[in-house]
């Protein structure tokens, strides 16, 4: 019976990333890196609840299966459904966001995941919705990267996804997406949580294209019509 459930968590894993290369047409660019079976958190930006699945999507197969999202419990634990894509076919490393409930420490938690996982997770702490190309970084990658010095923590850039999966909506928009994957950045021996978290950052925007970075161009005065000779007579 456990082998039979094992067949269907797979084959729903399966279906999940050929749905979202179906849907997105996503492709993967390893700028920095290989993919390779490391340890790493992928670290990226976030917009949307299916930021992760591409992410997880342009993974060989061989590595999304010990690759891990990093999700808020809140949000995945709702519903028998959810329940059973976050534990069973994503293997979410579930956080309880709320620090008034929450009964384990989330650095502790995710540091002993990476013990036979890698891990995606989303340093801004929430989705995007502003107009900033990204968002601060919470302190939560310092303290997972001082705690886990062996692992390596690799920028990934997902372009195009706010449009695919609107907050709100739960049917796809078609549409291209990219996920850019960078060069690892490790913590130095005396660098402080600042800089880190200002230098990771650094190298998360650094993969964006440009054309996401410049800022909107104000259109151009009209100028007006020039007079005839004698329209005013």
């Amino acid at each position: 019976m456990n082998e039979i459930f094992r067949l269907v968590e797979a084959g729903c894993a399966t279906a999940v990333a050929g749905f979202a290369r179906l849907v997105t047409g996503v492709r993967g660019e390893w700028r920095g890196c290989g993919p390779d079976a490391r340890r790493r958190v992928y670290f990226a930006n976030h917009r949307s609840h299916g930021d992760f699945v591409l992410i997880w999507t342009v993974l060989p197969a061989t590595l999304r299966r010990i690759t891990r999202p990093v999700a808020g419990a809140d949000y995945w634990l709702k519903g028998r459904l959810r329940r059973f894509v976050g534990e069973r076919v994503f293997h979410a490393v579930l956080i309880d966001r709320n620090p008034l409930t929450r009964e384990a420490d989330p650095i502790a938690t995710m540091a002993a995941a990476l013990d036979g996982a890698s891990l995606i997770l989303f340093p801004e702490g929430t989705r995007n919705t502003t107009e900033e190309q990204l968002l601060p970084f919470k302190s939560g990658l310092y303290h997972l990267a001082k705690a886990r010095p062996d692992v390596e923590f690799v920028p990934v850039w997902i372009e195009n996804l706010n449009r695919v999966m609107p907050k709100g909506e739960i049917v796809p928009i078609p549409l291209l997406c990219s996920v850019t994957v960078g060069a690892p950045v490790a913590l130095g021996a005396d660098e402080d949580k600042a800089a880190f978290l200002e230098r990771s950052r650094n190298a998360l925007l650094a993969l964006a294209p440009r054309a996401a970075l410049a800022p909107p161009t104000a259109p151009a005065p009209q100028m007006a019509p020039a007079r005839q000779n004698g329209a005013d007579r």
